[in-house]
């Protein structure tokens, strides 16, 4: 039990968002298995059990869509926080650091220390190199790979609802150039962009005491770039 109560303290943060997003896609299971059947039964289709639905290009594309946008929000905040600076924002970089920064600054090679991760020691190559740009190779990977899935997923979606129209179904290729597709996008996508860049405004002014999100409770509006509490 101490073991335990030991893991759960040190990774809390990750197990409480683990919990939380089983529990809502969940909810979102059974919340679209309940709109799918009554959609099936105005039109007359057999219904489907929840396993079954769960099985469905329709549940597919609702879980994917937003996966994509979340890793394409944190891929592009990684990336622009590199070179884009906000004054006063604990979401930005200081303002003398804009860039990749040096080797001491990234305790790279010569400034490593003895528990610093293996390709952090070598002196360039591509495994550093690599590993220094590991996040943002995984997140855009991840938001490849989600992005494709709800292409497809949407693709069958459409198809569907295409022959129960007595329409022709269309190719994938046909189909992500439809607005069908890019609306469902966009969507997605407006709402993360506007919730990242809000955030690092609204950090500059507003507090949460104690979250390393926020700058500390006394910290100044517009001195502390970079300055977590």
């Amino acid at each position: 039990m101490p073991r335990f109560r030991g893991f759960v303290n040190e990774n809390s943060l990750s197990l409480f968002f683990l919990f939380i997003f089983l529990a809502a896609l969940a909810g979102q299971a059974i919340a679209g298995h309940d709109l799918y059947n009554e959609e099936a039964v105005m039109h007359g289709d057999p219904v489907k059990s929840l396993w079954e639905y769960l099985s469905t290009a329709d549940f597919a594309q609702a879980v994917t869509e937003n996966w994509q946008s979340e890793y394409l929000q944190f891929a592009l905040f990684a990336t622009a926080t590199i070179w884009l600076l906000q004054k006063g924002s604990p979401e930005s970089k200081e303002l003398h650091k804009r860039g990749r920064e040096t080797e001491k600054d990234q305790r790279l090679g010569p400034h490593s220390s003895p528990h610093s991760p293996g390709p952090a020691r070598r002196h360039g190559g591509f495994r550093r190199w690599l590993f220094s740009n590991s996040l943002l190779i995984v997140m855009l990977v991840i938001f490849l790979v989600s992005w494709f899935a709800q292409s497809v997923s949407g693709w069958a979606v459409f198809n569907d609802e295409a022959r129960t129209h007595g329409e022709h179904a269309i190719s994938w290729l046909a189909y992500i150039g439809e607005a069908d597709f890019w609306e469902a996008t966009f969507q997605n996508w407006q709402s993360e962009f506007l919730a990242v860049g809000s955030f690092a405004v609204l950090a500059i002014f507003l507090r949460q005491r104690g979250s390393p999100e926020s700058k500390p409770v006394g910290a100044s509006t517009m001195d502390s770039t970079g300055q977590e509490g």
